[in-house]
Parts: C-alpha cells; sequence; structure tokens
C-alpha cells in the first residue's frame, strides 16, 4: 500500500506498507518524508508517530531540502557554462553549448513538474558535464601532480552520486562529473584531496598535513567551503 499526503508545515509524505518493516519508521529523501510500516500496520498510529517527531522531522528538512525543479527560472553557474532553458516552437527537447552557455531548448507547454521531464533535463545536464569533465579534468590533475611532485597512474570519470572523488591503492583516480558543477579552487582542493591519497591512503594527521602543504594552509577552510555544495 502506498499514498501520499500533505502536511502544510512537512509538505508531501509518503505513506507506505512494506512487508519486510518490522516496525514504524521515518526516512528524508529529496525534502519527502517517507513514513513504513509494517504489513497490518495501523495508519492512525503510523500519523500519531509523525506528529510524535514532528520537531525533529522539521529540522532535518532544513538540513535536506528538496532540490529545486529544473525550469526556465534555473540559474546555474558551472565551472565553464551558465544553464539556460528556456521553451520555443519545436517539438523535442534539444541542446547546445556555445560560448559558454548551455542552451536547452524544451517544447511550448513543456510541464516541469512532470517527472520524466526532469529526468530528461538532467539526463542533458549530465551530459554536458560529462563532455566538460573528460574534456578539462584529466589534463588539470595531471598539471598539479606535476606541480606538487604526485605521481598518479590514472584517471577515471564516474556519475558517484556520494563521492566527489576517490584514489585506488595502485594511485589511480576516480573523479566524478559533478566536480564540474564547482568553482575552480573547490575543483582544484578535490584533485589534491586525491593527489594526497597516493601517499597517505587514510585521513590521517600526515595527510592533513600534507594537505595544508599542498593549499597553503588552507585545506580545513577549503573542506568547510565544500559542504556548501551538491552533487547533481
Amino acid at each position: 500500500m502506498e499514498k501520499t499526503i500533505y502536511d502544510k508545515e512537512l509538505g508531501t509524505i509518503l505513506l507506505r506498507t512494506s512487508p519486510r518493516a518490522t516496525r514504524y519508521t521515518l526516512k528524508i529523501s529529496k525534502g519527502t518524508i517517507t513514513a513504513t510500516m509494517p504489513l497490518g500496520g495501523n495508519e492512525a498510529r503510523m500519523l500519531a508517530f509523525i506528529r510524535e517527531n514532528k520537531e525533529k522531522l522539521r529540522a532535518a528538512l532544513d538540513k535536506h531540502p528538496a532540490r529545486p525543479l529544473l525550469t526556465e527560472e534555473t540559474e546555474m553557474q558551472t565551472a565553464t557554462f551558465r544553464l539556460h532553458i528556456f521553451c520555443t516552437d519545436r517539438d523535442n527537447f534539444y541542446m547546445k553549448l556555445d560560448d559558454g552557455v548551455l542552451h536547452i531548448a524544451c517544447p511550448n507547454q513543456t510541464d516541469f513538474t512532470d517527472k520524466r521531464v526532469q529526468e530528461l533535463l538532467k539526463g542533458l545536464l549530465e551530459k554536458a558535464l560529462r563532455h566538460e569533465a573528460h574534456r578539462l579534468l584529466p589534463s588539470r590533475l595531471f598539471n598539479l601532480a606535476t606541480q606538487h611532485g604526485f605521481t598518479c597512474t590514472g584517471i577515471k570519470i564516474f556519475n558517484s552520486k556520494s563521492h566527489w572523488g576517490s584514489c585506488t591503492p595502485r594511485r589511480s583516480i576516480n573523479l566524478s562529473l559533478s566536480l564540474m558543477l564547482l568553482p575552480w579552487h573547490l575543483v582544484d582542493y578535490v584533485l589534491l584531496h586525491e593527489l594526497c591519497h597516493t601517499i597517505e591512503m587514510n585521513h590521517s594527521d600526515r595527510f592533513w598535513s600534507l594537505m595544508d602543504k599542498v593549499t597553503d594552509g588552507k585545506s580545513q577552510a577549503l573542506r568547510r567551503e565544500l559542504k556548501g555544495y551538491h552533487m547533481l
């Protein structure tokens, strides 16, 4: 069983029953609360459980708000382009990256609240970010490696939703295409972070000492700044 209710303070709440659930639980994802109860659970009890935890839920929603929809009003500046979404007299969606602007044309009467439209727009944005990441990140990484005396055996670009980057024991570095959503000084911070892992594979004091050395003592400030950004 699944149904959606709306609370004026908490927003959209998805009520669901799961055969694997053994207790009443609440989870927040992308600004939506999912309330799960066992088979045979009591909806009134579930709603009471939500009311009992309303303050905690409000605080959690403040930390994990819903991502805004991609629409004609969206303003987004990435490392290399500005996003421009617009509607025009055409039958399909079209994307063009030109002179620092990613133009995404949508048919007139496009319903931007439609989940399928949002997935399509995110897919086009992801394609552009992947193109820019492949075009720019490898040379930037190897230049930083040369500048600071690191050895990197390889680089891969992927679409991680949880890590900006990672380093393997063989000193190969994986980078998320979402790095292209960051300003360049934070891109360099992530690249240097992974390069430091080619020497120190953990986050020991030695690692952070090395990070301070290659960031002029700004590693912690840059780390805090990075937490204010989200992946695609």
